[in-house]
């Protein structure tokens, strides 16, 4: 059986009695970064021996997880935190489960999306979650301009280093909306920032931006 496991965000407390369950029960644990992973299991006092599964290696190592899922092995895919296949490695080995007719099934839990989407203040019963944005700015427009018209709201995910250029590029696409900043979601320094585009790109003139970044954006 392969297992998609969603873990803590952040506060280690948020991860489920089931998917700690799961993680004692498998034989199994496909890491995005075995590091990270291991200092979770090593947290809860679960010793699993690792395979790494990231987006650089995601063909090979996942047929050979789908070899052990045909040998009878239990398999539990994490990512490095919240809900695996939502912008990190997962789709591919589900196809490959889903084609060659394996059991396979999710143990839910966090998701910085979600907790993005409803602490923002903005409509949450329509949205369209877009990842990451490309890193050059061409190519980020362009990705921009495909939900220029749409009118649900936009949810991407963006890091520090890339955050003001895209604020930026989002005012020059969409002008200047209603929008809302998520940064170190459950933990200690958790914060939402509301405003106009232009008044939370204005909040970074005199601060760098560190971890990473939730954006919501209104629809048009």
């Amino acid at each position: 059986m392969l297992y998609l496991v969603a873990t803590p965000i952040g506060n280690l407390s948020d991860i489920s009695l089931r998917a700690l369950e799961t993680l004692r029960e498998v034989d199994y644990v496909a890491s995005e970064d075995t590091r990270k992973t291991g200092r979770l299991l090593k947290h809860f006092q679960i010793h699993k021996p690792q395979i790494s599964f990231h987006e650089h290696n995601e063909q090979q190592a996942g047929a050979k997880i789908v070899r052990l899922l045909e040998q009878g092995h239990s398999v539990a895919l994490v990512s490095n935190a919240g809900t695996p296949g939502i912008a990190d490695p997962g789709y591919t080995l589900v196809r490959q489960a889903i084609e060659r007719d394996l059991p396979y099934t999710m143990i839910p839990g966090p998701s910085a999306l979600v907790m993005a989407l409803v602490l923002s203040g903005l409509p949450s019963h329509s949205f369209s979650f877009r990842g990451f944005s490309p890193r050059k700015q061409g190519k980020r427009r362009r990705f921009l301009e495909l939900d220029r018209d749409s009118s649900h709201t936009l949810v991407f995910y963006e890091s520090p280093y890339r955050l003001k250029a895209f604020l930026s590029d989002a005012i020059a696409v969409y002008g200047d909306r209603p929008a809302a900043i998520a940064n170190e979601l459950t933990k200690m320094y958790e914060s939402m920032q509301h405003g106009r585009l232009s008044e939370l790109l204005a909040g970074f003139e005199n601060e760098e931006p560190r971890g990473e970044y939730v954006v919501v954006i209104a629809g048009s």
